[in-house]
């Protein structure tokens, strides 16, 4: 598994997925829609962590400089 996202696009994710976690159990989101943003969360955190996302495959994009 190749890296192909870069630091800045791995920063964005591990934001969105800290504000995605924050609304959910703050009770702004809630129900199936929270449940979606965790799912999303929890996605957005794996693929920071391991710089890959399956879905830049799919697509052809790479946002690393490797």
């Amino acid at each position: 598994m190749k890296k192909n996202m870069g630091s800045l696009d791995r920063g964005l994710r591990l934001f969105i997925a800290l504000v995605l976690v924050i609304l959910f159990f703050s009770g702004q989101v809630s129900g199936i829609l929270g449940m979606i943003a965790l799912a999303v969360a929890c996605i957005f955190i794996l693929t920071s962590l391991v710089s890959f996302c399956p879905l830049y495959v799919a697509l052809g994009l790479k946002t690393s400089k490797n």
